[in-house]
């Protein structure tokens, strides 16, 4: 595994992206957009999307804020770790520009991401 920081992702999720912009603006100093181009609206705190960062997340249904940490392998093997200790893989890996993650639940039901970087060439 590359050198990588535990903590690679945040997701807090707000009823509306402009008001939660506008909050997390004003309180750090940010200058965000709200982006609704593609299938999951968001808004990237800063514009910072190519480095360690959080994005606000539109929805009712938000259980709360979600922590994506980096995996030693592959996030095929962390999903099986994840429900042989008990908790529950949400989702196949996704691919995103900077690698792939998996959603899961925790045994006490946090949902996290579990996130393998690409390969550097």
């Amino acid at each position: 595994m590359i050198n990588q920081p535990i903590v690679v992702w945040a997701e807090i999720p707000v009823k509306s992206l402009e008001a939660g912009a506008a909050f997390y603006d004003a309180v750090f100093g940010y200058t965000s957009q709200v982006d609704r181009s593609g299938p999951a609206p968001m808004v990237l705190l800063n514009g910072a999307g190519d480095t360690v960062g959080a994005n606000l997340c539109e929805g009712e249904t938000a259980t709360g804020n979600i922590i994506h940490f980096a995996v030693p392998d592959t996030c095929e093997d962390a999903a099986n770790r994840v429900t042989q200790a008990g908790g529950k893989v949400l989702t196949d890996p996704i691919t995103i520009p900077p690698g792939r993650f998996v959603m899961a639940l925790d045994p006490d039901g946090n949902q996290i991401g579990l996130f393998q970087p690409h390969e550097a060439a």
